[in-house]
């Protein structure tokens, strides 16, 4: 293990200065690699759920009514995840915090490969739909579950002045799983026929997806077994709570945690899941280039991600999440006209808000997480993000697509708008609470 040296042995919250054997760097090495792995996961399902699951599983109803109902499935995993972190906290405090990640990417990796090998309703009727929503429900679960406290490990070893870039190292994790994830749907997607791509071809993705948790599993496991970080968590209190316990002396803050994200969390599916499904449905935009824009986007995103640590180290993060919210309702006022303008207005859409989400979601995850202190950090932060991706991510396709195919695309921008004010209202709330104490 590295060493902390120079700087980054500065006092961060509480007073407590970071463990000589606890580096910053390395903890971020970690952050990264899990989160990739984890959203790689999470984008190979949500982009099968627009191009490829109405058809498998759905083929008896027409293409809209399929892919919201495959929408709807897709949803599942966000309401299992909070009843998944509650689970393995349970493991976690029996048995160690190695043997909730091992047996929570275990989980993660069987209900994955469990999809790639499922057989679609042609072959087994509604079971395949039974199935398929029972395998999305343990994959929240599994997430849920696969919280380590890296991130909260992270935060309380930046330097003051740094938080705001140590905090936007593990967002860069969703970006680079998406890119990945639309990469290879795209190769596949270009390379075979349509029924081959429908028939066995999408189910490259989910088995690239199982070897990849195998390595992040590796990757994380070194670090939050190693004897020093252990110690170290143990020392900050990063360990679970009873979650009655939370939620009677912090509960007020996991809300305020959550809707303080939406923003971000609106547009966060609005902009990868959500577009795909309105260009298969109701666009003549060849499928492979629009996945190449949005692959394009993804590095935006990651550009916006890095700046947004930058700005925030500057203004605060609770301000730049604040601003941005401001930007995104303003982008809402232009986000209908865009997706009705065509191949270029549609592609403009894209680039703009992967790169308003790049900068929102560098600093969306933990900008009030101080309030919980450390005895209720390690469970308020997972619970937090939760209800965050609840909120404000699980039915955003399903529903931006069900309101603007029926009633027109301004419900697109009403629900961007939704989740802007929603921010603003948090961090108005959160501010207020604070200046009076």
């Amino acid at each position: 293990m590295s060493t902390v040296t120079g700087p980054t042995a500065s006092t961060h919250d509480h007073g407590t200065r970071a463990h000589p054997d606890v580096a910053p760097g390395e903890i971020a090495v970690g952050v990264v690699v899990g989160r990739a792995s984890e959203y790689f996961d999470f984008f190979v399902y949500g982009i099968a759920s627009a191009l490829v699951f109405p058809a498998v599983f759905f083929p008896f109803m027409d293409r809209l009514e399929g892919t919201l109902y495959s929408f709807a499935i897709f949803a599942l995993a966000f309401v299992a995840r909070p009843l998944g972190t509650i689970l393995f906290m349970s493991v976690h405090a029996r048995w160690g915090r190695g043997a909730k990640l091992t047996s929570a990417l275990f989980l993660l990796g069987t209900a994955t490969a469990g999809m790639a090998f499922l057989p679609g309703y042609a072959t087994l009727g509604t079971t395949a739909i039974v199935l398929l929503a029972l395998f999305r429900v343990l994959q929240g679960i599994a997430l849920g579950g696969s919280w380590d406290g890296l991130p909260s490990l992270l935060a309380l070893h930046a330097p003051k002045e740094r938080r705001g870039w140590y905090a936007m190292l593990g967002q860069l994790g969703a970006p680079v799983g998406f890119i990945v994830a639309a990469s290879v749907f795209a190769f596949l997607y270009a390379s075979l026929e349509e029924r081959d791509f429908l028939a066995w071809g999408w189910r490259y993705p989910f088995y690239v997806a199982f070897a990849i948790n195998v390595v992040a599993l590796f990757a994380r496991l070194r670090i939050v077994v190693a004897e020093e970080y252990q110690g170290r968590m143990g020392e900050l209190e990063l360990e679970p709570t009873p979650v009655g316990e939370l939620f009677r002396a912090k509960g007020q803050h996991v809300v305020i945690g959550a809707f303080a994200a939406l923003a971000s969390y609106a547009l966060f599916h609005i902009v990868t899941i959500f577009p795909l499904s309105w260009i298969l449905l109701f666009s003549e935009q060849s499928i492979v280039d629009f996945l190449l824009v949005q692959i394009l986007g993804g590095f935006v995103a990651a550009g916006g991600i890095v700046a947004s640590g930058l700005i925030a180290d500057r203004v605060g993060r609770a301000r730049t999440l604040g601003g941005l919210a401001i930007v995104i309702a303003m982008f809402s006022g232009f986000a209908p006209t865009l997706m009705e303008g065509g191949k270029i207005g549609q592609d403009a859409f894209i680039l703009i808000g992967f790169a308003l989400l790049g900068l929102s979601y560098g600093q969306a995850a933990g900008a009030v997480t101080a309030n919980f202190g450390r005895r209720y950090r390690y469970t308020g932060a997972a619970l937090t993000s939760d209800l965050a991706w609840l909120i404000g991510a699980a039915f955003a396709p399903l529903v931006a697509l069900g309101l603007c195919a029926y009633f027109g695309l301004a419900w697109l921008g009403a629900y961007l708008l939704s989740g802007a004010i929603g921010t603003l209202a948090a961090l108005g709330i959160n501010r207020a609470r604070n200046f009076k104490s």
